[in-house]
């Protein structure tokens, strides 16, 4: 089995996996981050800070209503032509919206017509990552040996703390390096520029390897659906809507403790930007740490039970929250942000293997897509508004740390009456 894994294809695969990934991320966490930090004052007439923040957390929300359509899209033509274009189309698609935004003017220089072109190229690139993240975590576990598909599934996983680390280390060093103005007045547009490098490398791994062994298997047996889409739903509706569910809990813990968690330690505890980004960085190892973790768990029991502990897990975070986070000094923070990322690792990390698992290969890469990106609207999309409303308006801290575990609590459920079939 060890010559299996370490057999140069098998590292093409995982890297493949992997890299692309976490070119896609780092794309969405530049946004993310830029949305925390200026996108407030830049592209939105001047109001209260809180208002500024809560419409640039609302185009956060434009990208999460994109991806259902993008994996509609992407999904077809995963299930009908296969794994490889349709990554690579996705990877472009991604990675053109997010060059874009460096060019884009802001609210004094052309008005409204600023945050419009920002929702526009904030859209590609949840529709493109719509499309993204099924088709990276089908070919990790659609080549896996018999006995590790959690733990080649947990390669595109670790593609998001690896994009997180990437772009807010970025954001780090250009703070250190500018002043407020110049990061304020052109700063913030290099890492949107340098994501040209990341997925030129992205696309010369992707073009290196081959389709994957169950969708070449799937041809040889049927000649491919039609409309996955519909198959999906006359057929596995119940997979369908309870994979959908059971990923609320991943894109609950994420935003509140990343966007959300970036957007209050610097305006209402009063941190600096780098030094609240440092703090973040510093807790982001504990996520790639709970992936690896979950994964070699996933495969020793199976990933559903993994899951469901991480669920238990963000319960036990969203009760900690206020005590921690809300003392303001930097350690409680970065204990609560510690706490929070790890048990995203296992509510995340087994996902690779999971949602995959509940679909056979004819509609797989449509259903895990639709899971896992409705889920992200249920879960993320108006996670850092909801959020930022409580805790200014709502209850404070207390009532974002019940929101969390609502969310977990909704994840819970859904996976009690899940079953999995192997790939």
């Amino acid at each position: 089995m060890a010559n299996s894994v370490e057999a140069p294809s098998a590292r093409r695969i995982l890297a493949a996996s992997l890299v692309g990934t976490a070119v896609e991320f780092y794309d969405f966490y530049i946004y993310a981050t830029a949305a925390s930090l200026v996108f407030g004052p830049l592209f939105f007439p001047a109001a209260s800070p809180a208002m500024q923040l809560l419409s640039s957390y609302a185009t956060m929300a434009v990208a999460f209503f994109a991806r259902p359509l993008g994996a509609i899209v992407f999904g077809h033509f995963g299930d009908r032509i296969g794994r490889k274009s349709t990554l690579v189309a996705s990877l472009l698609l991604m990675g053109g919206s997010t060059v874009a935004i460096a060019f884009l003017p802001t609210y004094h220089q052309a008005g409204w017509l600023a945050p419009a072109l920002l929702c526009v190229l904030r859209f590609g690139q949840g529709f493109g990552l719509g499309g993204e993240w099924g088709g990276a975590a089908l070919l990790a576990v659609e080549n896996a040996p018999p006995g590790w598909r959690a733990r080649y599934g947990m390669f595109p996983q670790l593609g998001a703390p690896v994009g997180f680390i990437a772009a807010n280390g970025l954001f780090l060093i250009l703070g250190v390096l500018l002043t407020p103005e110049q990061f304020q007045a052109w700063g913030w547009r290099i890492p949107f520029v340098g994501s040209i490098l990341l997925v030129g490398v992205g696309l010369w791994v992707r073009l290196r390897i081959t389709e994957t062994p169950a969708f070449a298997k799937a041809l040889e047996h049927e000649k491919p659906s039609d409309v996955p889409l519909a198959e999906l739903f006359k057929r596995h509706l119940l997979p369908t809507l309870a994979g959908t569910f059971a990923v609320v809990a991943c894109f609950a813990v994420f935003y509140i403790s990343t966007a959300f968690a970036l957007g209050y330690g610097t305006t209402t505890l009063g941190h600096s930007r780098e030094t609240f980004l440092g703090v973040q960085l510093g807790a982001i190892g504990f996520m790639a740490l709970g992936i690896v973790l979950a994964g070699y768990w996933s495969d020793a029991s199976n990933p559903r039970r993994v899951l469901m502990a991480g669920c238990f897990m963000a319960v036990a975070v969203g009760a900690l929250m206020a005590p921690m986070m809300g003392s303001g000094s930097l350690l409680g923070s970065w204990g609560f942000l510690s706490l929070a990322l790890l048990t995203m690792g296992f509510v995340y990390g087994p996902l690779g293997a999971f949602l995959p698992g509940l679909f056979p290969a004819r509609v797989r890469y449509t259903g895990a897509s639709m899971s896992f990106n409705v889920g992200g609207i249920i879960g993320g999309g108006l996670t850092p508004v909801v959020a930022q409303a409580l805790a200014t308006n709502g209850g404070g801290l207390p009532a974002v740390g019940v929101y969390l575990a609502a969310a977990a609590a909704i994840s819970l459920v859904a996976l009690l009456p899940l079953k999995q079939q192997q790939i």
